[in-house]
């Protein structure tokens, strides 16, 4: 999970960034939105908006602000009428991207994401042009210092498909997307927290990027990350260790 971990802990640093700008807290309510819009607003027949819901509780947003959140998608409020769209394209190299939105204007979105693309070297493909690269998975990631041994035994149990460390620490559990919320929940029974635990996509296979593409394709991914209505960007690049010396 080299590629994976190492953009991974990029995201958790412009996470905590975002936060402090409110753009973290603006893209939870979105999804925790959607999400009862779509499957209603009981938590405990929705996975998705508990999924939506827990990671806004570990973001540290306060539980009047998801309430509202939940009230407005389920009650289909003014305000609640986003809709999801993929777009899929090529970075520098023809690294394979998906990007995930959460819209209530298709035509800015798709104006604001074709300019990232163009502006720093990449192109936006087809429908399906990449898709079929990856995979959906759920994921559970435990930061640096936690308990290998603990998190391998509880992941067997829960029925978890791989456990992988990175260099850093880092330790990803993956799971089918069916069993993401039972293997979630047997880590918390065994009271080990996860650092980000989300259904994601996830490459077949990763592409190696040499370190001036790939500095190129990262250029790209934050810039994208940084579009307001974008709620996740995903590649099929491994990149190099010396692209991230000095990230933190």
């Amino acid at each position: 999970m080299a590629g994976h971990s190492k953009w991974a802990n990029i995201k958790f640093r412009k996470a905590a960034r975002d936060a402090k700008k409110g753009k973290l807290f603006s893209r939870l309510i979105r999804e925790i939105a959607v999400a009862a819009r779509q499957g209603g607003g009981d938590p405990d027949a929705n996975p998705r908006l508990r999924a939506a819901i827990d990671k806004a509780y570990a973001s540290n947003m306060h539980k009047e602000a998801v309430e509202r959140a939940v009230n407005r998608g389920a009650g289909g409020e003014e305000g609640s009428n986003y809709e999801e769209i993929r777009y899929e394209g090529y970075a520098p190299g023809g690294i394979a991207i998906l990007v995930e939105c959460q819209t209530d204007n298709r035509n800015r979105t798709v104006g604001e994401v074709r300019h990232a693309f163009s502006k720093h070297g990449g192109n936006l493909g087809t429908d399906g042009s990449v898709a079929y690269l990856f995979e959906s998975l759920g994921v559970v990631t435990f930061g640096p210092g936690s308990d290998e041994v603990a998190i391998m035994d509880a992941a067997a149990d829960a029925g978890a498909r791989d456990v992988s460390s990175d260099s850093d620490g880092y330790v990803e559990v993956t799971s089918a997307p069916a069993e993401f919320h039972d293997v979630k929940r047997a880590f918390e029974v065994a009271g080990l927290m996860p650092e980000r635990a989300d259904i994601a996509q996830r490459a077949h296979t990763e592409v190696n990027v040499d370190e001036e593409n790939g500095a190129k394709v990262l250029t790209l991914l934050d810039a994208l990350e940084d579009l307001d209505d974008v709620k996740d960007v995903y590649s099929n690049a491994d990149f190099p260790d010396s692209l991230f010396a000095g990230a933190d």
